[in-house]
């Protein structure tokens, strides 16, 4: 293919004139089309162009290619082909000076093209390329052999390629009527295994009608006692029926009497709350006719204030091992039942339910949680409350403690227990007093006294229900 588009050049001097003029004619100069050039002769002008461009006078470059003419040699036959290839078309000159340089450096085969001849053994594409830029007589016809040549070694590559591609597929063909031929071997394997499952499941086939049929008879005989039961509980339900119908009847009757009965225990009632007033209040005249008889007066100071002021007034550190705990009863409802009796006594094992509840935060914050708890149902029932800490040493700076709420700490060498148990002795007899703790020494030592032991429990819902 040409370099470029064709272009007008004139004959070199070294080539003959096409139809030179005869004798007494006038010389005439003809311009005949630029060769085509197979594609490697065409890269291989510009490689060499592009390799004596740098060596090349500044003033002897065209402008186009003094850009070119700085480039790296890698890039510059890449880059500047089609430049070099232009200026090569179509400016003479320039390509003499590129000849010069070129046959300068191919040395005895660029003297040879130039008189005309190749080398046998010579590269055809290497021939055409010094020849194009030479253009030494018969230079076209060394172009058109040279691109015979790469045309011939281009069929002679597409042949051996062919070949090679032939002799692939038979190889592959061999080795695919190998892989046929395993594959049918395993085919046949293949075949009379699923023939062999084929009989098996023929055999399983067989087994399953047969126990097909037998449940299928299985589930007419089932239908049948289940039409049969169906029949049963139709007749039992229409007996149930009329059961309650008659049951029905029974209740009105026994509603009729009941109705009777309450009004007959109401008017017997009356007479009861009447006598049971009566009583009440002789008994109200007989306590004070006994109270004036005594000369009782009323006291400032409960039982539980002369147990504080004896054993709680030097607290200090001798906190008891571990306990057993126990519960009792843990019911908020029987906690509000006890405290709902008159002149209740609620005293309370203060870090038992703290680190029961609470025990997250300090000793600081769990005594006043609690206390402030306690103050709230001292306010709601009225009743006396007193709660007692083990005393690790003495607490200074306590927060004043709620109306009607006593806080105790024990002294040292005695633990919170031993003086809860002091409380409940010095309660007079029949006083209802409830100690709340979780420890079943605690509550068996209060029992026994006659006080109630309620579980920790008990306590913490009814703070939280506060």
């Amino acid at each position: 293919m040409p370099l470029t588009e064709p272009h007008d050049d004139r004959t070199s001097p070294e080539e003959p004139v096409v139809g030179a003029p005869g004798a007494g004619e006038e010389p005439s100069t003809t311009v005949e089309p630029e060769p085509t050039l197979p594609e490697p002769v065409r890269q291989r002008i510009v490689t060499l162009t592009a390799a004596v461009l740098p060596g090349l006078p500044a003033d002897e470059v065209p402008v186009p290619l003094r850009r070119v003419a700085k480039f790296a040699p890698n890039r510059r036959a890449r880059l500047g082909a089609p430049v070099i290839a232009a200026q090569l078309t179509a400016d003479p000159l320039f390509r003499q000076r590129v000849t010069a340089r070129v046959l300068a450096d191919a040395g005895d085969l660029g003297a040879a093209v130039v008189e005309g001849t190749a080398p046998a053994a010579a590269d055809p594409v290497e021939v055409a390329a010094l020849a194009y830029l030479a253009r030494p007589r018969g230079w076209r016809e060394l172009i058109d052999a040279s691109g015979e040549a790469v045309r011939a070694e281009a069929d002679s590559a597409v042949v051996a390629e062919l070949v090679r591609e032939a002799e692939q597929r038979a190889t592959r063909a061999e080795h695919d009527r190998a892989v046929a031929r395993v594959e049918a071997e395993k085919l046949r394997d293949e075949l009379a295994r699923v023939r062999e499952e084929l009989g098996q499941l023929r055999e399983e086939a067989r087994q399953l009608a047969r126990t097909l049929r037998e449940t299928q008879a299985r589930e007419r005989k089932a239908s049948e006692l289940l039409a049969t039961e169906r029949g049963r509980a139709a007749r039992a339900a229409a007996d149930a029926d009329a059961e309650l119908r008659r049951a029905r009847a029974r209740l009105a009757e026994a509603e009729a009497a009941a109705g009777v009965a309450r009004a007959s225990a109401k008017e017997a009632r009356s007479v009861d709350d009447a006598r049971l007033w009566l009583l009440l209040e002789t008994i109200g005249q007989a306590a004070v006719g006994l109270r004036r008889e005594l000369a009782l007066d009323p006291v400032d100071a409960l039982p539980a204030d002369f147990v504080a002021d004896a054993f709680a007034d030097q607290p200090g550190a001798a906190p008891a091992g571990a306990a057993t705990r126990a519960r009792d009863t843990d019911d908020p409802a029987r906690l509000d039942q006890l405290l709902a009796l008159p002149r209740a006594h609620l005293v309370v094992d203060g870090y038992n339910v703290t680190k029961r509840g609470f025990g997250e935060m300090s000793l600081e914050q769990q005594r006043k949680r609690l206390i402030t708890g306690l103050g709230g149902i001292a306010a709601q029932t009225g009743d006396e409350v007193t709660v007692v800490f083990d005393g690790a040493e003495r607490i200074h700076g306590l927060p004043p403690a709620p109306r009607g709420v006593r806080v105790l700490f024990s002294r040292k060498g005695e633990t919170a227990d031993e003086l809860i148990r002091r409380l409940v002795r010095a309660e007079p007899a029949g006083r209802p007093v409830v100690v709340v703790s979780s420890d079943r020494e605690v509550a068996d030592g209060v029992r026994r006294h006659g006080a109630y032991p309620l579980g920790a429990d008990s306590l913490l819902r009814r703070l939280a229900r506060s």
